[in-house]
């Protein structure tokens, strides 16, 4: 049942011709084939945008330097006066 025949193939043409006539079928096929290029184009240069984003996210990672005092007390959390004042 899911078998396309050729007599299905026919079928589909000659409904094609009578909804659109000989004459428009050529420039929408034209037409067609340009909307899918377009398209294939335009995912082509995004899929290229995310491999060289990336590639340059990647690139641009840089190892943390220093060294962590575990002798030393942390530091006193700063607290904002706007956030104090709002709170009381």
């Amino acid at each position: 049942m899911g078998a396309v025949r050729p007599w299905h193939i026919i079928v589909l043409v000659v409904v094609l011709i009578l909804l659109f006539g000989a004459k428009r079928l050529p420039d929408a096929a034209r037409a067609l084939g340009r909307s899918m290029r377009i398209i294939k184009a335009e995912t082509k240069g995004l899929a290229d945008d995310d491999v060289d984003a990336k590639a340059e996210a990647q690139s641009g990672r840089q190892p943390l330097s220093g060294q962590i005092a575990d002798n030393q007390p942390s530091p006193k959390p700063q607290v904002d006066p706007v956030d104090h004042a709002r709170e009381r």
